[in-house]
């Protein structure tokens, strides 16, 4: 605030000021402020709503300040279109605002016209309303470009008003739609059009003279020119001839009518020259004679061209050709020819020859054009009319032009040798012979001349020009002028003289005073010279000039001053355009009637024999005849005098000639005399009417009731001019004479018209004219005499049943147009005709008929009660409507209604009556009179039902009408104004209405039906989307409160008051309406809450009265609540407005308890409704929608124990599922449902997608999706149980067709189980802490099972992607209660380790690995991860001593697989691992991974591929040479641990029994390995070989066991074919070894093989490197875990980067797995072998702290080797490490054996050991199965069994297929046989095998190819034994409390398989194999 200080100079600060705006000033107390310049504009504004609220408004255009308004809230959204990405709009709009901005300030300037100030108004609106419709706005209602006020016209005109604001310039077509109805069809105004042509250039290269070029339209159907032409001179160059003109060569062609558009028009431009005689010959005649010559034609089809430019506003261009014709003689029809298309005809030009102009179609009146193109008009234009008068012929076009046309002549060739070069020379003189100046014209946009010469045909005697030239001689100057034709020779000769040999003349009108008709005139050709003279024009005016002449002038003297040439003639054609002069006898007789008065009958017969356009250009010369005659001999004229005025009133109907309406108006009122002439009128129209009834031919009855209107204005007027003249004489009589007319009206209108169709148009022409006379009468009568004459007209009107459809047409016409008439106006004829009016309308709503016609009569009369109202009382004239209307347009607007939505006729189209229009019309009628209705209206209404029926019908007809209006569409979504003002009446209407409804339908007379009517009808209202006002912008929310206020808590309140006034009928609506109740209070309105929840506590308690509980009312709240909630209703105000109320409520209740139960059930309820409507947000991820629907299914069957609405989500969860493409999760989901389900044959209803049938029906068709869903889950296990099931179910009904296809498919799982592959998955701990997670996850922590190849950092990616708020944690501690109750989102997760229990499968040892590998991960409910840590000190020798591990196992709520891939952790579990069992379990795993790994390549399962054997045996014998399990030697076994330690003398026992074995074990995989190894990777072998050789002495020497291994149990270990040698002679107890320790005793997975073993047997670089997607080490994923698990381990070692160097990049390689390349004869590249001869040997690796990261590499390729006989194997994929800005999350807190163990990796090589672990998913689920091999574990096989057999023996039987389609569509294969092992030892342990082989089917996967490249894997033929089954199968009902846990043994839970599919992408289905088809075909024969 500033201080005065000095006048207005300067300020001084009284109070601080800081502001964040950068540029404003910061001022301190005191400080003085110097204000240099002080600018005040002061508005002039008004204040509206004064009070409180008042508001400013400035005075100003209301459109301006809407452009204001407008472009302030398009700013906000135009830049919200661009961050959309919505370009296109964003720069439309751009556009379009800038134009509004320029728009506005022309406004504001306030410089312009009237018509220039609409026009800027009319485009503002149409781009206001363009914006508001892209932009989703309201539609603005306009009148006169402004803005309506809705309180200030009804809602009927409003409705129009918004209809009509939807197209542009919509009030002229208003004004001409008017128009047309005032004066019927036929005066319908055809819109002139005008084609505007522009020459741009005329190129050419062979003229080089000047040029004329004529333009003009030419039809070339009818072959004639129907335009002036247009001129352009042009000189030698091409240019205009006058420099004035360059851009100014224009012309606009006008009056061109629709039909013209429609012609086959051409624009057709011939192109004179003016120079020498012939163009290229110089000799022809001199240099200075100048000769016009034709040269060319060019023409422009128009019927396209029209076509594309009719919607253009500005000009384009097109080329015309110029052709020059061949032959002169045919020059008058060269453009036909170029039409035709006669190419012999003419020769074309050059292709840069030619006419460049542009065409602009211009439509309007010329006026307005002129207007709008004010540019175009100052551009010299030429204006082109017509020949002939245009369509429309305006009064005062005053036009005089004689168009005249030289066609052609005949001439003797006068002695010469050769044929003449004829020029004709025109000129027009007068009668006292002078030439008349500058009156030919030979084309628009040239100056007038006063003599014309035409082109020379060269030597041509009988030339044919047609040439047209115009001739505009004044009016004055016509009668006495003629025209002379003068012919002269042009001589080639040097001299080039021009010699006069003839002439020709002919006048211009003749002696009866007609011009020259329109037509060829064939004129004689005089003789005469160069010296005969023409001075004396009377020497041969005496003469005849034409045959005709000469006839009427048979006596000619001998000696004529000039000889007629007998054989020469001249032909000429005229049409005369004139409207002054006219060529019509008749017409001229007429006027002339004095002179022959014993003709005047005859000639007023002949009258309408004369054109319309000679009529109406003497017409008021006409009328003063016609009256003159009538007053002249009223007896005898009288009726042809009126049968003529009638004709010529009817003649002005015509849309030609409809703009002289105001000339006879005009006549009518200045020049018409004829006072007596309303006698003869009367008593002629009076004749007419009463003989209507007899006479058979009624035309001129009709014609004459068709000019009922002008004959009144005749008639009053004449009384006029007769009252005026005798002081009102003679009234009486008049008086009676019309009434006598009226009396005479109404008989014709009340005759029955059914048998007469003559009659029918009689009184249809009455009707249409009757409403023109009101103006009339009303000068001459009373308001209520004029009334009274109409009313007791239209009450003479026969009724609807009466007469026929048409003319129930035209009688309502007549009364519509009766109501827009000015007597309607008056109120006091108002009340007169109003009842009249209203029962035609009543008549025909009653009967449905005409009903468009009738509410557009509505309309007119509630728009003009409207406008009465703010100025006088009209409640007697809405009595009156209300009780002839109300009741009659609810009953229509129900029928109406109802058939809105189906289809009237049998072509399938809708009635005209059911449309959306005719709907919204009769809707703003209703609206229009309940608005109109007051109290005292009500009151009357109400109390005038005679019974209570009658009231209760009414009630419920008008509550029907309301629910309809919010339910359908009636209005679309934009009108804004509309449906607001629809609501307000609505709730007004319904507040006089309802207590009526409390009065007369309560207590003893309660009526259900009209009050759950009324209920339902409050509820739609407050529920209507129009009403939400919290999905408005502020600004228009608060214009809407200020307005109407919150309509929803009027209306609350409303039904609140009712609800109370019920009384003891409340329980009628409960529990029916809780759904509807519960729908209001979820409308986010906090009044309207308050407002509506104490009734549910009242429903509780009259439920608790009635049946002592309230279940009911809780089931039903429950039910809605659902289904609202979900489809977005509700939030966590109503949550928490609900609880507090109720609970409030409850607390003085006697069932308190039961009470607050339910609240907080419902409470719960919500919240888990409303996480899990957040959840199903289209954005969200599929694992959130997932979790949603588990949380809100288990409550459902937990809590609150509702069986449906279970079921309802068990389905929406498969689906999700089914989408997710979780097959097996599907087929869990659906179990539940399964599990509810008898095998009986109870009939059970239709219930979401399941028709009507048996529960029997229903489980078993549930049955069969579930087995498809196992199928495609290859979860075959649960498959087999449920297979059984139905077995058992088919047996007992003998259905033997089913029984057997469930057999077959029972056996294809078992051969699926063998032979198919499956991928293990990995398992993730996550943990979800803090307060913004939804309540279903909030700090509860869960075991997820990753999808198939996914690993840590993908989980870990695609979580934070789920929850891209969430905070990862970089610890795995417990979290704190800070973060547990933080308003944030903090993500903990990592690996775990599935825990299984299996030991209840008999025969475990003999099961075979795939069977077992399926159980180790299915039915998995303990979990565990380990931290290594070091009790006490850490020993510093060997770290191993004191390094013991932490174990946490989580047990699972329900295992996994199950209805969900999330399982919550139930409990933890925490023991520790001391370092001894730690060795043990580590050894332990290794052995068996082994082991494993082993057996498959005895059975051929990697077939090929050596890689992960090469790999396994180089991680853990070349990890021994400085450390290994030698380090655990080193530590367990010294004698000092053994003696400190007694306790653990058993355990370092198994330890070495163990290490024994694992020795035992690596030989046989080394005997292997040298069979199989490709022999470019000897070397490696033979290194292998060594190093294993180093490690079994020294357990040699610290084992004393181990001298059994010496070089007697191994001889020639030194040389490969020694260790294969000691393997070959393996003893018995050797074999036992390997089966002693089974891999099903085992705690944990051998999966997980790593362990801390390993850090204290590497020290350098490893000795295997494995190629992956650019990035180097075993495995990338593990390196990550390896860092934050292990932080404490120092650097002691770098990267090997000069291997790096030698890697290829990323983007040569093959493919993203391990990267090898086979040449073509099956070799590694040479690649290969380089990087394997640059490797040096290994060397030690001794440091146990080294990271894995940090490791050397040992580059080597173990796939080199590939047998001949098989395709090149599969390498092994390897998932791409995708660099992620998100901090890593750790793994498991576990040493490196946990943190690595459970991973998927390719080479699982631990960071701190030797002994790589190699998982065994990987050789087992990484790589294509080739077959079955159905041997136990490690059944030993002689050596022969090693290498490929040379032959096979096939099997006595075929592999069972059940499907056929995939065997067909099968690749070729090439078979790899084995021989069968007759003389194996161990061949009795198989009683099924047989020496036939089975063709193998291709196992089909498909994967992302950006991340994984899988070589395809080709199935081979292998000997088919019968598996067998399981000993104890597992059962798909073992699942969540289905049975009995106690009852049943715990069973494994399979998983889906997705074969190198990527976790994040889409992934698909694999192609059906032959199980598959058969349970989708046997399935979908089922459905």
């Amino acid at each position: 605030m500033v201080k005065d200080c000095r006048m207005l100079e300067k300020k001084r600060v009284i109070c601080n000021f800081r502001s964040p705006i950068c540029q404003a000033l910061v001022l301190e107390l005191g400080e003085t402020v110097q204000i240099l310049e002080n600018y005040v504009h002061l508005k002039k504004s008004t204040v509206t709503n004064r009070g409180l609220c008042e508001t400013v408004v400035p005075l100003e255009d209301p459109i301006i300040t809407e452009t204001t308004s407008t472009l302030q809230e398009w700013g906000v959204l135009w830049k919200q279109l661009y961050v959309k990405h919505k370009v296109d709009l964003f720069h439309k709009l751009r556009h379009v605002m800038n134009e509004l901005f320029d728009l506005r300030r022309q406004l504001i300037q306030g410089h312009l016209a009237q018509d220039q100030t609409r026009e800027i108004k009319r485009h503002i609106t149409v781009r206001l309303d363009w914006g508001n419709e892209h932009l989703g706005l309201d539609l603005v209602p306009r009148k006169e470009f402004e803005m309506v006020d809705p309180d200030q016209i009804s809602v009927s005109e409003l409705y129009k008003l918004h209809v009509s604001s939807r197209h542009c310039g919509q009030q002229s077509t208003n004004q001409g739609d008017s128009l047309r109805q005032r004066h019927g069809d036929g005066c319908r105004i055809p819109v002139l059009h005008h084609l505007f042509i522009n020459l741009k250039s005329f190129t050419y290269n062979s003229i080089s003279e000047d040029a004329d070029v004529f333009f003009s339209l030419y039809d070339s159907r009818e072959a004639k020119q129907i335009s002036e032409k247009f001129m352009v001179k042009l000189n030698k160059n091409g240019g205009p001839k006058n420099p004035e003109k360059v851009d100014r060569l224009c012309a606009l062609f006008t009056d061109l009518s629709s039909k013209d558009l429609k012609r086959d028009l051409y624009i057709v431009a011939h192109v004179i020259r003016t120079g020498r005689m012939l163009l290229n010959d110089s000799k022809k005649g001199p240099p200075h004679v100048q000769y016009r010559r034709p040269y060319g034609c060019a023409v422009l089809a128009m019927s396209d061209v029209f076509h594309t430019i009719t919607d253009l506003k500005e000009e384009k261009d097109f080329v015309l050709k110029v052709y020059t014709c061949n032959n002169e003689n045919e020059w008058y029809q060269v453009h036909e020819n170029i039409i035709r298309k006669s190419n012999t005809k003419y020769s074309a030009p050059s292709t840069n020859y030619g006419l460049i102009i542009s065409l602009q179609l211009l439509r309007g009146e010329l006026e307005q054009i002129r207007r709008e193109n004010q540019a175009v008009f100052n551009r010299a234009l030429a204006l082109t009319r017509k020949l002939g008068f245009p369509d429309v012929i305006l009064p005062g076009d005053i036009r005089n032009d004689l168009y005249l046309t030289l066609e052609r002549g005949e001439f003797e060739r006068g002695g010469k040798s050769v044929q003449k070069n004829i020029e004709v020379t025109l000129y027009v003189l007068y009668a006292d012979g002078d030439t008349l100046k500058d009156c030919i014209s030979l084309g628009t946009g040239e100056p007038n001349t006063t003599e014309y010469r035409s082109f020379v045909l060269y030597h041509n005697n009988g030339p044919r020009w047609s040439e047209m030239v115009k001739l505009p001689i004044p009016i004055d100057r016509f009668r006495g002028s003629h025209l002379r034709f003068e012919f002269r020779h042009c001589s080639t000769k040097d001299k080039g003289e021009k010699k006069l040999f003839g002439f020709s003349f002919t006048p211009l009108m003749r002696e009866d005073g007609t011009t020259l008709s329109d037509e060829i005139h064939e004129l004689y050709v005089y003789k005469c010279d160069e010296n005969a003279t023409f001075s004396n024009q009377g020497l041969y005016l005496s003469l005849p000039c034409c045959k005709e002449d000469f006839n009427s002038c048979p006596n000619l003297p001998a000696n004529l001053p000039f000889q007629r040439s007998p054989k020469e003639t001249f032909w000429v054609s005229t049409i005369l355009c004139s409207t002054k002069l006219t060529q019509n006898v008749d017409l001229l007789a007429l006027l002339n009637w004095k002179a022959h008065p014993d003709r005047v009958l005859d000639i007023l017969g002949r009258l309408r024999q004369i054109s319309g356009e000679e009529i109406v250009k003497f017409l008021r010369d006409v009328l003063d005849t016609l009256f003159c005659l009538l007053d002249e001999n009223t007896d005898k004229y009288g009726p042809l005098v009126f049968q003529s005025l009638v004709f010529i009133i009817n003649l002005l109907r015509d849309s030609r000639f409809y703009h002289f309406r105001p000339v006879i108006d005009a006549y009518i009122q200045n020049h018409f005399a004829g006072a007596l002439a309303y006698k003869e009128l009367i008593r002629c129209l009076k004749w007419y009417m009463d003989r209507s009834a007899e006479v058979v031919r009624q035309d001129h009855i009709q014609e004459a009731m068709r000019a009922l209107e002008y004959l009144f204005k005749f008639i009053v007027q004449s009384r006029i001019l007769y009252s005026r003249a005798t002081c009102g004489m003679e009234e009486e009589q008049f008086r009676a004479s019309i009434q006598e007319l009226f009396q005479s009206i109404r008989f014709v209108l009340s005759l029955d018209s059914r048998s007469s169709e003559n009659l029918v148009f009689t009184q249809a022409a009455l009707l249409n004219s009757f409403p023109d006379i009101f103006d009339e009468l009303l000068q001459m009568f009373t308001v209520q005499e004029v009334a009274e004459y109409v009313r007791g007209t239209l009450g003479s009107m026969p009724s609807t049943v009466d007469i026929g459809q048409s003319m129930d047409v035209v009688k309502l016409q007549s009364i519509a147009r009766t109501v827009e008439s000015r007597l309607f106006f008056f109120p006091e004829s108002r009340s007169i005709l109003l009842p009249v009016v209203l029962h035609h309308i009543h008549l025909h709503l009653r009967q449905q008929r005409e009903l468009l016609i009738c509410s557009g009569i509505l309309s007119s009369i509630f728009s003009i009660i409207k406008t009465s109202s703010m100025e006088s009382s009209v409640q007697e004239e809405v009595e009156m409507m209300v009780e002839s209307l109300l009741d009659v347009l609810l009953q229509t607007l129900l029928s109406i209604m109802s058939k809105s939505h189906s289809v009237e006729t049998s072509r399938g189209q809708r009635c005209p009556q059911c449309t959306a229009e005719i709907t919204g019309e009769y809707v703003s009628c209703l609206l229009s009179l309940l608005r109109q209705m007051t109290e005292i209206h009500f009151h009357h209404l109400l109390n005038s039902f005679h019974s209570k029926e009658e009231l209760k019908e009414f009630l419920l007809k008008i509550f029907c009408v309301f629910r309809n209006l919010m339910k359908l569409t009636i209005f679309p979504r934009d009108w804004s104004v509309m449906r607001l003002l629809t609501s307000h009446i609505i709730v007004v209407t319904t507040q006089f209405l309802s207590p009526a409804l409390h009065k007369n339908f309560s207590e003893g007379d309660f009526d259900f039906k009209v009050w759950n009517s009324f209920f339902s009808l409050t509820v739609l209202y407050i529920n209507q989307p129009s009403l939400q006002l919290e999905a408005i912008p502020p600004a228009k929310r608060k214009k809407i409160l200020d307005k109407h206020g919150d309509m929803r808590v009027i209306m609350a309140y409303e039904l609140f008051s009712m609800w109370q006034k019920l009384g003891d009928n409340k329980p009628h609506f409960i529990p029916g309406m809780m759904g509807p109740f519960l729908g209001v209070t979820l409308v986010p309105q906090t009044e309207v809450r308050n407002i509506m929840i104490p009734i549910f506590h009242d429903m509780m308690d009259w439920e608790q009265r009635k049946n002592g509980n309230f279940k009911q009312v809780e089931a039903e709240l429950m039910d809605k609540l659902d289904s609202m909630v979900s489809d977005g209703k509700g939030d966590d105000n109503h949550r928490e407005l609900f609880s507090l109320f109720l609970l409030e409520k409850i607390e003085q209740e006697t069932w308190r308890e039961t009470g607050i139960s339910f609240v907080t059930s419902v409470t719960r309820l919500v919240e888990r409704i409303l996480d899990y409507r957040d959840c199903m947000k289209g954005d969200e991820m599929e694992n959130k929608k997932i979790g949603g629907s588990v949380n809100l299914m288990n409550f459902y069957k937990s809590e609150v124990n509702k069986e449906d609405m279970y079921i309802r989500y068990i389905h929406k969860l498969c689906d999700l599922h089914l989408q997710a493409e979780d097959f097996t999760e599907a087929a869990f989901t659906l179990l539940l449902y399964w599990e509810l389900l008898q095998w009986e044959d109870r009939p059970l209803r239709d219930f979401l997608h399941y028709p009507c049938q048996s529960e029997w029906q229903r489980k078993e068709n549930l049955s069969r999706k579930i087995l498809h869903y196992f199928n495609k889950g290859k979860c075959w296990e649960y498959g087999i149980s449920l297979c059984r099931e139905l077995a058992f179910q088919y047996e007992t009904l003998y259905d033997y067709q089913s029984l057997s296809w469930i057999r077959k498919m029972e056996a294809a799982y078992y051969d699926n189980i063998i032979e198919q592959q499956r991928i293990e998955p990995e398992f993730f701990r996550m943990g979800f802490y803090g307060r913004k997670f939804p309540f279903f996850l909030r700090n509860k922590e869960f075991v997820c099972r990753g999808y198939d190849y996914e690993r840590l950092e993908d989980f870990q990616q695609r979580m934070l992607g789920e929850f891209p708020q969430a905070i990862a944690m970089q610890h795995t501690n417990q979290p704190d209660d800070t973060i547990l109750q933080s308003d944030a989102q903090y993500l903990q997760i990592y690996a775990v380790t599935p825990v299984s229990d299996i030991s209840d499968v008999p025969q475990l040892e003999r099961v075979p690995e795939r069977i077992k590998s399926f159980y180790r991960i299915n039915n998995v409910s303990r979990f565990h991860y380990d931290r290594p840590f070091h009790k006490g000190p850490k020993d510093r020798e060997n770290e191993f001593r004191s390094l013991w591990i932490e174990r946490t196992t989580l047990i699972l709520a329900r295992p996994l697989p199950g209805i969900a891939r999330w399982a919550e952790v139930e409990r933890r579990e925490l023991v520790e691992v001391s370092p001894l069992e730690n060795a043990i379990y580590v050894v332990e795993n290794k052995t068996q991974e082994l082991r494993t790994l082993i057996s498959q390549y005895q059975h051929r399962q990697h077939h090929g591929n050596i890689n992960p054997l090469s790999m396994c045996l180089n991680g853990v014998i070349d990890a021994a040479v400085n450390g290994g399990i030698a380090r655990y030697q080193e530590a367990f076994f010294d004698k000092d641990y053994i003696s400190s330690h007694p306790e653990d003398t058993e355990r370092i026992t198994h330890l070495k029994d163990l290490m024994q074995e694992l020795v035992h074990i690596l030989g046989v995989g080394l005997a292997v390995h040298e069979k199989l190894v490709h022999p470019e990777m000897r070397p490696l072998h033979k290194k292998l070989v060594d190093q294993f050789h180093m490690m079994r002495t020294g357990l040699h020497h610290c084992v004393p066991s181990m001298d059994r291994f010496g070089p007697a149990g191994c001889p020639g270990v030194n040389s490969p074919r020694g260790i294969l040698s000691s393997h070959n002679h393996m003893s018995p107890e050797s074999i036992r070894l390997i089966h002693r320790h089974s891999p099903l005793n085992l705690q944990g997975s051998i999966r997980h093989s790593s362990s801390s073993l390993s850090s204290h047997t590497s020290s350098e670089a490893g000795n295997l490197v494995i190629m992956t997607d650019g990035l180097m080490g075993e495995h990338p994923e593990e390196a990550m875990h390896m860092q934050v698990s292990s932080p404490s381990l120092p650097d002691k070692a770098k990267h090997n980067r000069e291997v790096m160097m030698l890697l290829p990049s990323h983007r040569e390689r093959a493919n993203n797995s391990m990267y090898y390349n086979v040449a073509e004869n099956g070799q590694n590249n040479h690649m290969q072998r380089a990087l394997l001869q640059q490797v040096s040997p290994c060397k030690p690796c001794a440091d146990p702290h080294m990271n894995l990261p940090e490791k050397g590499h040992f580059m080597m390729h173990c796939d080199a080797f590939h047998h001949q006989n098989s395709d090149p194997p599969p390498a092994l994929p390897v998932r791409s490490l995708r660099k992620s800005p998100l901090h890593p999350i750790p793994g498991s807190p576990t040493s490196p054996q946990s943190a690595l163990g459970g991973s998927n990796s390719t080479l699982s090589g631990s960071a701190s050991s030797g002994v790589s672990s190699l998982s065994e998913s990987n050789f087992g689920g990484q790589y294509p199965d080739p077959g079955p091999i159905r041997n136990d574990a490690l059944e030993p096989l002689p050596s022969h069994l090693w290498s490929p057999p040379d032959e096979y023996m096939p099997s006595p039987y075929l592999h069972i297929h059940y499907g056929g389609t995939e065997i067909d569509s099968m690749d070729p294969v090439r078979p790899f046989h084995y021989r069968h092992p007759a003389s194996h030892p161990h061949a009795h342990q198989h009683p099924h095998s047989h020496p036939h082989a089975h063709p193998g089917l291709e196992s089909h996967s498909h994967g992302p190819a950006s991340h994984h490249h899988v070589p395809t894997h080709v199935p081979h033929h292998i000997p088919y034994r019968r598996p067998q089954p399981p000993a104890v199968p597992p059962k798909p009902y073992l699942r969540e409390g289905c049975i009995p846990e106690e009852e049943l043994t715990p069973q494994p839970i399979p998983l889906p398989r997705r074969i190198f599919h990527s976790p994040h992408g889409h992934r698909e289905d694999p192609g059906k194999h032959p199980w598959e088809q058969c349970i989708s075909e046997e399935y979908e024969e089922n459905q």
